[in-house]
């Protein structure tokens, strides 16, 4: 099965993000999972301090137009999100249309935040198809799908 990885970006330096995506796809992957992240291929943005919403020009990797259509297709090849929006500070406009894209795609989505995380809202909830509070819950249930437990 192939997973998508959904985290906020905007906001964070590049160690977070790059840290957080090889953490994930790496625990993923040892799941059983084939694992699909926003990432792949933009290793020249590992000297941003903080990442923004917008305006990456000068690579056709990460203009506005090719990060909004790869991350769409990667949501398309992918049969399961797995949103992790643990400690968000900010709302991720991103996220929050990759989880809206998984639902409309009938995908399923895996979404995993505190009760009062900032992105606790009717539409995300309803995206979601299970949500979990900790990320060791939630890793719990992906590793009993991966291996088809009752």
């Amino acid at each position: 099965m192939k997973v998508y990885c959904v985290h906020p970006i905007s906001g964070l330096s590049a160690d977070e993000v790059f840290d957080y995506y090889t953490r994930t796809h790496e625990t993923l992957r040892e799941l059983g999972y084939d694992v699909l992240i926003p990432m792949f291929g933009k290793g020249n943005l590992r000297t941003e301090l903080e990442f923004k919403a917008h305006g990456y020009e000068g690579n056709p990797l990460t203009e506005n137009h090719a990060i909004f259509g790869r991350d769409r297709w990667m949501v398309g090849q992918s049969d399961i999100l797995y949103a992790n929006f643990l400690g968000a500070e900010r709302v991720s406009i991103g996220s929050c249309f990759e989880l809206a894209w998984g639902w409309d795609l009938k995908k399923q989505v895996i979404l995993v935040m505190e009760k009062d995380n900032i992105h606790r809202h009717a539409f995300v909830l309803e995206a979601a198809t299970i949500v979990f509070e900790t990320e060791a819950d939630a890793l719990n249930y992906m590793g009993a799908l991966a291996r088809k437990e009752l």
